[in-house]
C-alpha cells in the first residue's frame, strides 16, 4: 500500500508541474499580457513599462521558475481589479464555494447512491424506470435552467427561500439542489452498471447457494464492489462543482470563486485568472489522488496492479 500511494504522489506531483506550467502560460495566449493590464486606454510606453516591471520582458522559463517559486510561497500576485493579494481574495472566496461544492456532492451521494442501489437491486421495475428518469432529466437539463426553475417556483410563487446570497442555511439549499443535481446522473447510473455487475458474479452466486442472507450479500459484498468507481467518480465529480459553480454562483449571487472566475474575466485581472485556474485544477489533482488511494485500500487488486 506505501509503494502504491507514493507511485501516485509522484505521477500527482509530475501532473502538477505540468497544471503550472499551463495555468501560467495561459497569460500568454490571449496575446501580450502587458497591453491587456494597460488597457485601451494605454499607450505603447505604459506597455512597456508594465512589461519591466511584471518582468514579461525576461525569459519565458525564467519568468516561469520565478513565478513557480512565489507559487509555491504562497504569493500568487496582486489582483490588479481589486488591488489586494490574489491569495487573501482566494482564502475569501473559497469559503463559499467549498462549502456549496461539500453540500451539493452530500446531496448528490444521498439521492444517486440509495436509487442507484435500488435500480441495480431490481432492473427492469419501476424504481429502476423512476431512477433513469432522474439521471435523464438531470442530465438533459441545464444548470442555469434549473436553477431559474427553483427560484421562481421556491422564491416567487411560493415565497419560502431565498432567492441570491449565502449568508444563512436558508440561502444554501436552492443552490446545493441545483448543483447537487447536476452530479447526481452520473453517481447513479454508475452505481446502477456496477450494482448489476456485481450481482451477476459467480461469488455472488456461491454466496447465495450456501444459504447467506441476502441483506448480508447486498451490503458486504455486492455493494463494496459495486461502489468502487462511484469512488473515482464523486472525486472527479467534486473537482466539476467546483470548477462549473460559476453559473450556480452568478444565478444566486454567491460571492464565491466560481463568481470570482466571471468577475476576472469580464475585468481582464489576469493574476486572479491564473490563480483561479491553477487552485481549480490542483483541486482536481488532489481529489483524484486521494480516490485513487481509497480504492486500492478497498481493493487490494488496484494496488497490486
Amino acid at each position: 500500500m506505501l509503494q502504491y500511494t507514493l507511485r501516485r504522489l509522484a505521477s500527482a506531483v509530475i501532473l502538477m508541474l505540468f497544471v503550472s506550467f499551463v495555468a501560467f502560460a495561459l497569460v500568454f495566449t490571449a496575446g501580450d499580457p502587458a497591453a491587456s493590464i494597460a488597457g485601451e486606454g494605454g499607450t505603447a510606453a505604459d506597455a512597456e513599462r508594465i512589461r519591466s516591471v511584471y518582468g514579461f520582458d525576461r525569459p519565458l522559463v525564467l519568468q516561469y521558475a520565478s513565478w513557480l517559486g512565489r507559487v509555491l510561497q504562497g504569493d500568487l500576485g496582486q489582483s490588479i481589479y481589486f488591488n489586494q493579494p490574489v491569495t487573501s481574495i482566494l482564502i475569501e472566496r473559497f469559503q463559499a464555494t467549498m462549502l456549496l461544492g461539500v453540500l451539493a456532492l452530500c446531496f448528490a451521494l444521498l439521492l444517486a447512491i440509495p436509487l442507484g442501489i435500488a435500480a441495480g437491486r431490481w432492473p427492469n421495475s419501476i424504481i429502476d424506470r423512476v431512477a433513469l428518469l432522474i439521471a435523464v432529466v438531470g442530465q438533459a437539463m441545464p444548470t442555469f435552467w434549473f436553477a431559474l426553475l427553483l427560484i421562481i417556483f421556491f422564491s416567487v410563487t411560493f415565497p419560502i427561500l431565498p432567492t441570491s446570497g449565502g449568508e444563512t442555511w436558508r440561502h444554501m439549499i436552492l443552490p446545493t439542489i441545483v448543483l447537487g443535481y447536476f452530479a447526481a446522473p452520473a453517481i447513479m447510473r454508475l452505481t446502477r452498471s456496477g450494482m448489476i455487475a456485481a450481482l451477476e458474479t459467480d461469488f455472488i452466486r456461491t454466496a447465495r447457494a450456501m444459504g447467506i442472507p441476502s441483506s448480508k450479500i447486498l451490503s458486504s459484498y455486492a455493494l463494496r464492489n459495486a461502489l468502487l468507481p462511484v469512488v473515482s467518480l464523486a472525486a472527479a465529480q467534486f473537482g466539476f462543482m467546483l470548477a462549473g459553480s460559476v453559473v450556480v454562483e452568478s444565478v444566486f449571487a454567491i460571492h464565491g470563486a466560481g463568481r470570482l472566475v466571471w468577475e476576472s474575466i469580464l475585468r481582464s485581472d489576469l493574476p486572479t485568472i491564473q490563480a483561479l485556474v491553477l487552485c481549480f485544477s490542483m483541486f482536481y489533482v488532489v481529489l483524484t489522488l486521494v480516490a485513487d488511494i481509497i480504492n486500492a485500500w478497498l481493493d487490494p487488486r488496484i494496488r497490486d496492479a
